[in-house]
Protein backbone atom coordinates (compact mmCIF):
# COMPACT_ATOMS: atom_id res chain seq x y z
CA UNK A 1 0.00 0.00 0.00
CA UNK A 2 0.99 3.47 -0.60
CA UNK A 3 0.09 6.13 1.36
CA UNK A 4 0.93 10.17 2.10
CA UNK A 5 1.85 10.58 5.75
CA UNK A 6 1.77 14.02 7.68
CA UNK A 7 3.51 13.97 11.69
CA UNK A 8 1.40 17.08 12.78
CA UNK A 9 3.63 18.24 15.85
CA UNK A 10 3.63 21.69 17.97
CA UNK A 11 6.92 22.62 16.20
CA UNK A 12 7.08 21.23 12.54
CA UNK A 13 5.33 18.52 10.16
CA UNK A 14 6.45 16.19 8.77
CA UNK A 15 5.38 14.98 4.91
CA UNK A 16 6.34 11.38 3.37
CA UNK A 17 5.05 9.09 0.93
CA UNK A 18 5.29 5.89 2.09
CA UNK A 19 4.62 2.02 0.75
CA UNK A 20 4.28 -0.34 3.25
CA UNK A 21 7.04 -0.48 5.48
CA UNK A 22 9.34 2.03 3.67
CA UNK A 23 9.58 5.81 3.18
CA UNK A 24 10.14 7.08 0.23
CA UNK A 25 10.42 10.82 0.34
CA UNK A 26 9.74 13.14 3.08
CA UNK A 27 10.51 16.80 4.01
CA UNK A 28 10.21 19.01 7.27
CA UNK A 29 7.92 21.97 6.75
CA UNK A 30 8.39 24.23 9.77
CA UNK A 31 5.63 25.41 11.71
CA UNK A 32 4.21 27.12 15.37
CA UNK A 33 1.76 25.22 17.05
CA UNK A 34 0.40 29.13 17.95
CA UNK A 35 0.01 29.03 13.88
CA UNK A 36 -3.84 28.06 12.44
CA UNK A 37 -4.34 24.86 10.94
CA UNK A 38 -5.97 26.60 7.75
CA UNK A 39 -3.15 28.29 7.36
CA UNK A 40 -0.76 26.05 7.22
CA UNK A 41 -2.87 23.20 4.84
CA UNK A 42 -1.75 24.94 2.02
CA UNK A 43 1.62 24.31 2.58
CA UNK A 44 1.15 20.55 3.52
CA UNK A 45 -0.51 19.96 0.32
CA UNK A 46 1.91 21.76 -2.08
CA UNK A 47 4.55 19.19 -0.27
CA UNK A 48 2.69 16.52 -0.30
CA UNK A 49 2.69 16.85 -4.29
CA UNK A 50 6.36 17.58 -4.42
CA UNK A 51 6.91 14.14 -2.40
CA UNK A 52 4.77 12.33 -4.39
CA UNK A 53 5.93 13.73 -7.74
CA UNK A 54 9.70 13.28 -6.37
CA UNK A 55 8.69 9.46 -5.82
CA UNK A 56 6.86 9.04 -9.37
CA UNK A 57 3.53 8.78 -8.26
CA UNK A 58 0.59 9.97 -9.24
CA UNK A 59 -2.45 10.87 -6.86
CA UNK A 60 -3.91 7.92 -8.44
CA UNK A 61 -1.90 5.32 -7.30
CA UNK A 62 -1.80 6.37 -3.37
CA UNK A 63 -4.77 5.06 -1.51
CA UNK A 64 -4.96 7.50 1.47
CA UNK A 65 -3.42 10.25 3.59
CA UNK A 66 -2.73 9.47 7.26
CA UNK A 67 -2.67 12.47 9.92
CA UNK A 68 -0.68 11.84 13.39
CA UNK A 69 -2.11 15.18 15.52
CA UNK A 70 -0.79 16.61 18.62
CA UNK A 71 -4.14 16.69 20.59
CA UNK A 72 -7.41 14.82 21.08
CA UNK A 73 -8.53 12.81 17.85
CA UNK A 74 -12.12 11.37 16.96
CA UNK A 75 -10.58 8.83 14.15
CA UNK A 76 -14.10 7.52 13.32
CA UNK A 77 -14.96 11.04 11.92
CA UNK A 78 -11.24 12.25 11.15
CA UNK A 79 -11.62 15.30 13.54
CA UNK A 80 -8.96 16.56 16.17
CA UNK A 81 -11.52 16.78 19.35
CA UNK A 82 -9.40 19.06 21.42
CA UNK A 83 -5.66 20.67 20.78
CA UNK A 84 -4.25 21.78 24.09
CA UNK A 85 -3.21 25.25 22.84
CA UNK A 86 -1.77 24.04 19.76
CA UNK A 87 -3.54 24.75 15.98
CA UNK A 88 -6.61 26.10 17.84
CA UNK A 89 -9.26 26.29 14.93
CA UNK A 90 -8.14 22.40 14.32
CA UNK A 91 -11.37 21.48 16.29
CA UNK A 92 -13.15 23.72 13.51
CA UNK A 93 -11.27 22.08 10.54
CA UNK A 94 -12.88 19.60 8.17
CA UNK A 95 -9.89 17.28 7.06
CA UNK A 96 -12.06 15.06 5.40
CA UNK A 97 -13.22 17.48 3.05
CA UNK A 98 -9.81 18.88 2.20
CA UNK A 99 -8.42 15.72 1.62
CA UNK A 100 -10.94 14.96 -0.84
CA UNK A 101 -11.14 18.23 -2.55
CA UNK A 102 -6.78 18.43 -2.35
CA UNK A 103 -6.57 14.63 -3.70
CA UNK A 104 -9.47 13.04 -4.20
CA UNK A 105 -8.58 10.78 -1.39
CA UNK A 106 -9.39 9.17 1.56
CA UNK A 107 -7.45 10.58 5.53
CA UNK A 108 -7.59 9.18 8.54
CA UNK A 109 -6.53 10.74 11.43
CA UNK A 110 -5.22 9.83 15.17
CA UNK A 111 -3.06 11.18 18.08
CA UNK A 112 0.47 11.32 17.03
CA UNK A 113 1.31 9.19 19.90
CA UNK A 114 -0.79 6.34 18.98
CA UNK A 115 0.16 6.33 15.38
CA UNK A 116 4.03 5.98 16.20
CA UNK A 117 3.05 2.90 18.29
CA UNK A 118 1.01 1.85 15.47
CA UNK A 119 4.33 2.35 13.63
CA UNK A 120 6.52 0.29 16.10
CA UNK A 121 4.30 -2.35 15.63
CA UNK A 122 4.31 -2.71 12.18
CA UNK A 123 7.94 -2.19 10.95
CA UNK A 124 9.46 -1.42 14.16
CA UNK A 125 10.31 -2.56 17.87
CA UNK A 126 7.10 -3.94 18.18
CA UNK A 127 6.42 -6.59 15.53
CA UNK A 128 6.93 -8.94 17.81
CA UNK A 129 3.64 -8.52 19.95
CA UNK A 130 0.03 -7.22 20.07
CA UNK A 131 0.20 -6.25 23.48
CA UNK A 132 2.11 -2.98 24.22
CA UNK A 133 2.83 -0.13 25.93
CA UNK A 134 4.86 3.23 24.65
CA UNK A 135 6.53 5.65 26.78
CA UNK A 136 7.76 8.83 24.60
CA UNK A 137 10.40 10.90 26.82
CA UNK A 138 11.15 14.15 25.61
CA UNK A 139 9.29 17.76 25.80
CA UNK A 140 6.76 16.09 27.20
CA UNK A 141 6.00 12.19 28.44
CA UNK A 142 3.71 10.67 25.73
CA UNK A 143 2.17 6.92 27.06
CA UNK A 144 0.16 4.93 24.67
CA UNK A 145 -1.57 1.59 24.88
CA UNK A 146 -1.75 -1.43 22.04
CA UNK A 147 -4.03 -4.49 23.45
CA UNK A 148 -4.96 -7.30 21.45
CA UNK A 149 -3.57 -5.78 18.27
CA UNK A 150 -6.36 -2.60 18.69
CA UNK A 151 -4.99 0.63 20.01
CA UNK A 152 -6.77 1.91 23.10
CA UNK A 153 -8.91 4.70 22.21
CA UNK A 154 -12.12 5.53 25.05
CA UNK A 155 -15.51 6.63 24.16
CA UNK A 156 -13.98 10.84 24.71
CA UNK A 157 -10.48 9.41 22.35
CA UNK A 158 -8.32 9.79 25.57
CA UNK A 159 -7.85 6.45 26.81
CA UNK A 160 -4.16 5.18 27.04
CA UNK A 161 -2.61 8.03 25.56
CA UNK A 162 -2.34 10.35 28.22
CA UNK A 163 0.67 8.12 30.07
CA UNK A 164 2.35 11.38 30.94
CA UNK A 165 -0.41 12.58 33.13
CA UNK A 166 -0.34 9.72 35.79
CA UNK A 167 0.69 10.94 39.01
CA UNK A 168 4.03 10.22 40.31
CA UNK A 169 3.75 12.51 43.45
CA UNK A 170 0.50 13.63 44.84
CA UNK A 171 2.29 17.05 46.40
CA UNK A 172 4.25 17.56 43.31
CA UNK A 173 4.31 20.17 40.69
CA UNK A 174 1.46 21.99 38.68
CA UNK A 175 1.04 20.37 35.64
CA UNK A 176 -0.08 22.19 32.17
CA UNK A 177 -2.99 19.51 32.18
CA UNK A 178 -4.20 20.64 35.86
CA UNK A 179 -2.89 18.06 37.59
CA UNK A 180 -0.56 18.07 40.51
CA UNK A 181 2.34 15.75 40.12
CA UNK A 182 2.17 14.39 36.69
CA UNK A 183 4.72 12.98 35.68
CA UNK A 184 5.42 15.18 33.09
CA UNK A 185 5.53 18.14 35.64
CA UNK A 186 8.19 16.07 37.20
CA UNK A 187 10.55 14.59 34.48
CA UNK A 188 10.13 16.39 31.08
CA UNK A 189 11.58 18.51 28.96
CA UNK A 190 9.30 21.11 29.91
CA UNK A 191 9.23 21.17 33.42
CA UNK A 192 13.46 20.33 33.04
CA UNK A 193 14.62 23.80 33.79
CA UNK A 194 12.74 24.57 36.66
CA UNK A 195 13.43 21.27 38.55
CA UNK A 196 17.34 21.94 37.86
CA UNK A 197 16.96 25.69 39.27
CA UNK A 198 15.33 24.58 42.52
CA UNK A 199 17.71 21.73 43.30
CA UNK A 200 19.71 22.46 46.08
CA UNK A 201 23.21 23.11 44.93
CA UNK A 202 21.74 24.78 41.85
CA UNK A 203 23.78 27.80 41.93
CA UNK A 204 27.87 26.20 41.97
CA UNK A 205 26.82 23.39 39.37
CA UNK A 206 28.02 23.56 36.44
CA UNK A 207 24.51 23.18 35.11
CA UNK A 208 24.03 27.29 36.03
CA UNK A 209 25.85 28.31 33.11
CA UNK A 210 23.69 26.05 30.31
CA UNK A 211 20.73 25.95 28.38
CA UNK A 212 18.77 23.49 30.64
CA UNK A 213 17.87 20.10 28.39
CA UNK A 214 18.43 16.59 28.62
CA UNK A 215 21.40 16.40 26.46
CA UNK A 216 23.30 18.77 29.05
CA UNK A 217 21.63 16.93 31.68
CA UNK A 218 23.17 13.37 30.90
CA UNK A 219 26.27 15.16 29.56
CA UNK A 220 26.91 17.44 32.86
CA UNK A 221 26.20 14.27 34.94
CA UNK A 222 28.54 11.81 33.20
CA UNK A 223 31.28 14.45 33.85
CA UNK A 224 30.26 14.13 37.75
CA UNK A 225 27.98 17.20 38.74
CA UNK A 226 26.68 15.90 41.91
CA UNK A 227 23.28 18.11 41.39
CA UNK A 228 23.20 16.82 37.70
CA UNK A 229 23.62 13.39 38.69
CA UNK A 230 21.13 14.00 41.26
CA UNK A 231 18.55 15.52 38.75
CA UNK A 232 19.10 13.08 36.52
CA UNK A 233 19.00 9.99 38.64
CA UNK A 234 15.37 11.79 39.80
CA UNK A 235 14.06 11.78 36.12
CA UNK A 236 14.96 7.87 35.52
CA UNK A 237 12.86 7.17 39.06
CA UNK A 238 9.85 9.20 37.67
CA UNK A 239 10.01 7.17 34.37
CA UNK A 240 10.61 4.27 35.65
CA UNK A 241 7.80 4.39 38.24
CA UNK A 242 5.64 6.22 35.42
CA UNK A 243 6.73 2.79 33.50
CA UNK A 244 5.06 0.39 36.59
CA UNK A 245 1.62 2.47 36.46
CA UNK A 246 1.46 1.70 32.90
CA UNK A 247 2.24 -2.07 33.68
CA UNK A 248 -0.50 -2.10 36.23
CA UNK A 249 -3.28 -0.06 34.22
CA UNK A 250 -2.60 -2.05 30.48
CA UNK A 251 -1.24 -5.69 30.82
CA UNK A 252 0.97 -5.61 28.28
CA UNK A 253 3.87 -7.71 27.19
CA UNK A 254 6.97 -5.30 25.83
CA UNK A 255 6.77 -1.76 27.04
CA UNK A 256 8.65 0.58 24.15
CA UNK A 257 10.18 3.43 25.36
CA UNK A 258 11.07 6.29 22.60
CA UNK A 259 11.76 9.90 22.31
CA UNK A 260 14.52 12.36 21.91
CA UNK A 261 16.04 11.60 25.36
CA UNK A 262 16.27 7.57 24.53
CA UNK A 263 19.55 8.90 22.93
CA UNK A 264 20.53 8.41 25.82
CA UNK A 265 18.95 4.48 26.55
CA UNK A 266 22.10 3.14 27.60
CA UNK A 267 21.69 3.92 30.68
CA UNK A 268 17.40 4.21 31.07
CA UNK A 269 16.40 1.04 29.36
CA UNK A 270 18.24 -1.19 32.31
CA UNK A 271 17.07 0.74 35.27
CA UNK A 272 13.43 0.83 33.64
CA UNK A 273 13.76 -2.80 33.49
CA UNK A 274 15.25 -3.64 36.77
CA UNK A 275 12.83 -1.24 37.88
CA UNK A 276 9.81 -3.18 36.25
CA UNK A 277 11.23 -6.90 37.38
CA UNK A 278 11.28 -5.66 40.93
CA UNK A 279 8.57 -3.38 41.72
CA UNK A 280 5.32 -4.47 39.08
CA UNK A 281 2.90 -7.65 39.98
CA UNK A 282 2.67 -9.76 37.11
CA UNK A 283 2.83 -13.48 38.35
CA UNK A 284 3.00 -14.47 34.43
CA UNK A 285 6.52 -12.93 33.58
CA UNK A 286 8.08 -10.10 33.36
CA UNK A 287 7.30 -7.01 30.79
CA UNK A 288 10.36 -6.65 28.02
CA UNK A 289 11.31 -3.48 28.23
CA UNK A 290 12.67 -2.39 24.58
CA UNK A 291 13.83 1.36 23.13
CA UNK A 292 11.57 2.24 19.79
CA UNK A 293 13.75 1.85 16.99
CA UNK A 294 11.93 3.98 14.17
CA UNK A 295 12.38 7.64 15.78
CA UNK A 296 10.74 10.48 14.29
CA UNK A 297 9.58 7.72 11.23
CA UNK A 298 7.32 5.53 13.60
CA UNK A 299 4.47 7.93 12.97
CA UNK A 300 5.00 8.10 9.08
CA UNK A 301 5.13 4.49 9.08
CA UNK A 302 1.76 4.02 10.86
CA UNK A 303 0.19 5.58 7.91
CA UNK A 304 -0.66 1.94 6.50
CA UNK A 305 -1.47 0.09 9.25
CA UNK A 306 -4.33 3.28 9.83
CA UNK A 307 -5.46 3.51 6.54
CA UNK A 308 -6.07 -0.55 6.46
CA UNK A 309 -7.52 -0.22 10.11
CA UNK A 310 -9.99 2.51 8.83
CA UNK A 311 -10.77 0.74 5.54
CA UNK A 312 -11.71 -2.38 7.72
CA UNK A 313 -13.63 -0.49 9.95
CA UNK A 314 -12.37 -1.83 12.73
CA UNK A 315 -12.90 0.96 14.78
CA UNK A 316 -14.14 -0.44 18.46
CA UNK A 317 -11.37 -0.22 21.01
Amino acid sequence: MRALSIDLGGTHATCAVVEDRTIHTSQVVPTDGDRKLRELLPVLAETLRKLAADAGLGLGQIEGIAVGFCGLVDRKNARVTSTNLKYTDATEVDLKTWAAEEFGLPIAVENDARLALLGEWYAGSGTSSNDIVMMTLGTGIGGVAMIDGRLLVGKHFQAGCLGGHLAARFDGSPCNCGGIGCAESEASGWALPRICRGWPGFESSSLAGMELNFQNLFQTADDGDLVALAVREHCIRVWARTAASLIHAYDPELLLIGGGVMRRGDLIVPYIQQYVKEHTWTPWGTVQVRPAMLGDSAPLLGAVPLIELIKRSELDV
